[in-house]
């Protein structure tokens, strides 16, 4: 079962069209919600947005994040031919961003996804840094997705 290196595991993770969020919650239970994300030298981005319906934009995963800022971010690759999995996590240290880098993460998440570009997000974008990756695919001849 080969280990992906790191340089492999940012191209598959910048390429996932969704990511899982992992933060911890003030009861120290695990919350997990899927991101659309960009990957921007080693630090992952995402945005609230208002296309995909939310009762609020100080989100769960914000309040989170505000309490403890470790969090975790996974992107997987599934199909029935278990010879082609994959997974990239990682782990990192998250905030909100300012202006100047709010701009950098926004343009290029509209590059990524047409939806943003339509409909840019005008909630807070929040910025992790990595601290590490790991990466795992079930044979050498396991593509990106």
């Amino acid at each position: 079962m080969p280990t992906l290196d790191v340089r492999e595991s940012w191209t598959r993770a910048a390429a996932a069209p969704t990511m899982v969020l992992a933060t911890v919650s003030s009861d120290g239970s695990p919350h997990l919600v899927p991101i659309c994300s960009v990957i921007i030298g080693q630090c992952v981005y995402f945005a609230i947005d208002e296309i995909k319906p939310k009762a609020t934009q100080r989100l769960v995963r914000l309040g989170n994040i505000e309490a403890e800022p470790r969090v975790s971010v996974l992107a997987s690759h599934y199909e029935d031919d278990w010879s082609r999995l994959w997974w990239v996590r990682v782990d990192g240290v998250a905030h909100e961003v300012q202006q100047d880098q709010r701009s950098m993460a926004l343009d290029a998440l509209a590059r990524k996804y047409p939806q943003y570009a339509r409909h840019p997000p005008t909630g807070p974008v929040v910025e992790i840094v990595a601290t590490a990756i790991r990466g795992w695919c079930a044979s050498v001849d396991a593509g990106a997705a």
